[in-house]
């Protein structure tokens, strides 16, 4: 490791919003060559960081040094200028236009050469002519780590860059970094996956509630030691699904402890409370998303969908919210037809959606959080039908932060002030309060977040399928899918495979190779998916 000047020198770094500290007196040193690991829970202070070195914010006290230079950036052009490239949580490409021009608005000289360096050093391949907007979220994500490597940075800070990739992007993306690094440029990661800090870190830094709890090269501080650091509370307090799923517990383990046991569902409720039936969707471009989908979500239930990313899954998330109609098919909520009803009258029927663009499709950025946290049911706090009674809202949005662990500044802070993680449990929230609440579509549902909260989020889920609720999640991290739910069917080019019972011995291949396309049936399953090609 090199002894040179310090890539980027961080000295009693400090910045608020309102009464609200994001930022306490951060001290942090990243060395050239290296990665640097910065860990946190949810509204530690993390994204806040990389804000301001990015130059998206400007800190109230602090002194920032870039290669010995003082470093003080007033606007992200400067962060740029100086050679400094950001990946943040939320994108910041153009929807409407396709990768290559969206590529194109970096204005680079000799970009060819470059797009093509970047894909043959890194593996990172572009459909240059896709539209970005008709583009899963993983393959969006890829869009902005190229966009960052164009630049050819001595210094890339990836804030949660993992969050949206499948494992085997993530593989590559991990091995990017340490080619980065060993190229003899500097790498910050901000990521709540501890498997991650092991295989790619070379030192680290934790922040909790704004303030550096500890760090230091990680060759002294395994991921049992990180957690205390991060949540307060020692490794072995976690359950397997927790621990698996930010990758404290090894993916090769099997499938681990089976969740507890829930009662099984109020008023003896049988039958599905979500059914799809021979369901297709077509893209924008005319080619098939979803095919033939048959799927049944029992009450009280909880079904995984597992798979690689971009194999159908955004699509079957868009299709139960509402945004895209099916070109065939029926899909029903406790036996009511949902495909002509608009995104409201679902969420009155009672179909709560989680999207998995959290940002763009799960919240109304420029509105308050007490907002945002009634949408669709702001008649509840009118006043003679006309005002809005918003001390009753905030009291009860208050209730809502607190019984959730959401940390915003108040119900009255704008969205868009919130981490992501935080974002994200606000969306989950909303959807979790409707009343009734006959079926929970969740994807992704803990990208993001930090440990404590993906705790948190596990036991509420397994609340609502023990009250009856039926629950269809989508998620890339199989460790949580195996310990969550009761079955689990993969997604593989626009069809469901499987079922598999997450119990089995051997659970983890069978799924792996339904990643593959491989079809092997479930002993006594329900066959309601079938092999690629196969005609019902």
């Amino acid at each position: 490791m090199s002894t040179a000047v310090p890539a980027l020198e961080i000295t009693g770094l400090t910045k608020s919003f309102g009464t609200m500290r994001a930022l306490d007196e951060v001290d942090l040193v990243v060395e050239p060559g290296t990665v640097h690991c910065v860990l946190g829970e949810n509204g530690a202070g993390k994204s806040t960081l990389c804000h301001v070195v990015g130059g998206s914010l400007t800190p109230d006290e602090g002194v920032l040094r870039l290669y010995g230079s003082p470093y003080a950036p007033r606007r992200p052009a400067d962060a740029l200028a100086a050679g400094i490239a950001m990946v943040h949580q939320h994108f910041s490409l153009v929807p409407t236009l396709t990768v290559g021009e969206n590529l194109r608005l970096l204005r680079l000289p000799d970009l060819p050469r470059r797009v093509a360096r970047v894909r043959d050093e890194y593996g990172l391949e572009l459909d240059l002519g896709a539209r970005v907007g008709e583009l899963p979220v993983g393959v969006r994500q890829r869009v902005e780590i190229v966009k960052a490597l164009l630049r050819e940075p001595r210094l890339l800070v990836l804030d949660e860059p993992t969050g949206v990739l499948g494992p085997a992007e993530t593989d590559a993306l991990l091995a990017t970094c340490r080619r980065i690094a060993g190229s003899g440029q500097a790498v910050v990661l901000v990521t709540h996956k501890l498997g991650e800090v092991a295989r790619v870190g070379d030192t680290a830094t934790v922040l909790r509630g704004g303030r550096v709890s500890g760090g230091g090269p990680l060759s002294g501080l395994p991921p049992e030691r990180l957690v205390p650091l991060m949540i307060g509370r020692p490794a072995d307090s976690l359950d397997a699904a927790l621990a698996g799923t930010i990758g404290l517990a090894p993916e090769e383990s099997g499938p681990g402890e089976a969740a507890a046991p829930r009662p099984a569902a109020p008023h003896g409720r049988t039958g599905a409370a979500l059914r799809l039936r021979d369901v297709g969707v077509r893209r924008a471009d005319g080619t098939s998303a979803l095919s033939g989908i048959r799927l049944d979500v029992g009450f009280g239930e909880i079904v995984g969908v597992a798979g690689v990313e971009g194999n159908g899954q955004s699509e079957l998330m868009a299709l139960l919210g509402g945004s895209l109609a099916p070109a065939s098919g029926s899909v029903e909520l406790d036996g009511r037809d949902l495909v002509r009803a608009t995104p409201r009258d679902r969420s009155r029927a009672g179909l709560g959606v989680v999207p998995e663009d959290r940002l763009h499709e799960g919240c109304v950025p420029q509105l308050r959080v007490d907002e945002n946290l009634f949408l669709g049911r702001l008649d509840r706090f009118r006043r003679h039908g006309v005002f809005l009674d918003r001390r009753a809202m905030g009291r009860a949005a208050d209730d809502v932060l607190t019984g959730h662990g959401i940390r915003a500044a108040g119900p009255g802070a704008l969205m868009s002030s919130l981490s992501g993680g935080n974002q994200q449990k606000v969306v989950l929230a909303r959807e979790l309060a409707l009343d009734p609440l006959i079926c929970l579509a969740a994807a992704q549902p803990t990208r993001g977040l930090d440990i404590g909260a993906v705790g948190a989020v596990h036991a509420r889920i397994r609340d609502a399928a023990a009250a009856g609720t039926g629950v269809l999640v989508v998620s890339s991290e199989l460790s949580e899918l195996l310990v969550l739910c009761d079955r689990i069917v993969v997604a593989y080019r626009g069809e469901l495979l499987g079922p598999v019972d997450p119990s089995a011995p051997d659970a983890r291949d069978r799924i792996g190779a339904l990643m593959l396309g491989a079809h092997t049936p479930e002993p006594g399953g329900s066959g309601t998916a079938r092999p690629p090609g196969a005609v019902r």
